[in-house]
């Protein structure tokens, strides 16, 4: 099985927290299967006029998550240290300012994670704003997300075009790869759905 891949036979854990702890690993590490396979000139290339460079989109996603992140129950999500439109300014096409953003990139990951793993059950209902629109903590969370799929969504689809398909290495399961994927996690398995508890 293909180590990106086995991501997908990797059983959720039954705790909430910990299910968006795993989920938001697997975004990171989408996003990072994709970005290893690229250049620095394919790092920093736009796919179109007024378009993002990948570089672009790991600017803003880690602006974005030292924002959000920090001081996360306590403060709104949007600091006001936060310069959200300047996140969209292309950075300087060189293999340091690649390296400068990975390490904020990493810096981002590493106060979601925190926030994370200080969460308990009940904070899960307390109020957080976010341009002071209140959230319940789980809301703000799946709010997060969200938008962090949308961008994973979007570095793979730029860096896939960059590399093209013929170079390229799946993290999912790739294309005519799907029954021999199914077959080895249904082997010897026998697991079923919990059937409901009927009421009386």
């Amino acid at each position: 099985m293909d180590a990106a891949a086995s991501h997908y036979a990797t059983p959720l854990p039954d705790d909430l927290i910990a299910v968006w702890r795993q989920v938001f690993e697997r975004q990171q590490a989408f996003a990072e299967h994709a970005m290893k396979q690229l250049d620095d000139e394919g790092f920093f290339r736009a796919p179109g006029p007024g378009m993002n460079s990948i570089a672009i989109i790991v600017q803003h996603m880690a602006g974005n998550m030292l924002s959000r992140w920090t001081d996360f129950l306590t403060t709104d999500g949007e600091k006001p240290s936060r310069d959200r439109d300047a996140e969209f300014i292309a950075p300087e096409p060189t293999s340091s300012s690649r390296a400068a953003l990975m390490a904020r990139w990493n810096t981002g990951w590493a106060a979601l994670s925190a926030t994370l793993d200080a969460l308990t059950p009940a904070d899960l209902g307390r109020i957080v704003p976010i341009r002071s629109v209140p959230h319940p903590v789980h809301a703000a969370i799946a709010r997060q997300l969200d938008h962090y799929a949308y961008h994973v969504g979007q570095i793979n689809l730029i860096a896939r075009l960059i590399v093209g398909t013929d170079r390229w290495q799946w993290f999912t399961i790739a294309p005519g790869a799907t029954s021999a994927f199914n077959a080895k996690l249904f082997a010897g398995k026998g697991v079923q759905a919990t059937p409901s508890k009927s009421k009386s």
